[in-house]
């Protein structure tokens, strides 16, 4: 679903993700799953920044997609870790501190990504 040369909507690839994960979730949510489910999560979050950085091919378009998320001119452009002209591949660069300060956990809530441990805690308390 998360293949990198997939070329689909962000809204459409947010919603496939978040219908086959809670049908999964309400299949297996019945068992101790919780550290199985924050570790899923977790990838979940890095593949999902890893799509977005492969989306943003051209350097120009990474530093302005970083400005547009908070950062700087400079800090786009001179990041010890990640600046927006890398060749680090598109993995590590999802684990980076430039993207997960730019894409929070939060701001990929707010584009759709279901948040797997909170959602599990909801079916396991119903």
């Amino acid at each position: 679903m998360t293949v990198r040369s997939r070329s689909i909507s962000w809204q459409q690839l947010m919603k496939e993700i978040r219908q086959k994960m809670q049908g999964w979730l309400q299949y297996y949510g019945i068992g101790k799953l919780k550290t199985f489910i924050q570790q899923l999560d977790t990838w979940l979050r890095s593949r999902i920044r890893q799509l977005i950085w492969k989306r943003w091919k051209k350097v120009k378009t990474r530093i302005r997609q970083l400005m547009k998320m908070g950062m700087t001119v400079e800090q786009a452009k001179t990041n010890a870790n990640t600046n927006a002209n890398t060749r680090k591949g598109y993995w590590r660069t999802a684990h980076s501190k430039t993207m997960k300060y730019t894409y929070t956990n939060e701001k990929l809530e707010r584009l759709g990504l279901i948040n797997l441990s909170k959602t599990l805690q909801l079916i396991q308390n119903t």
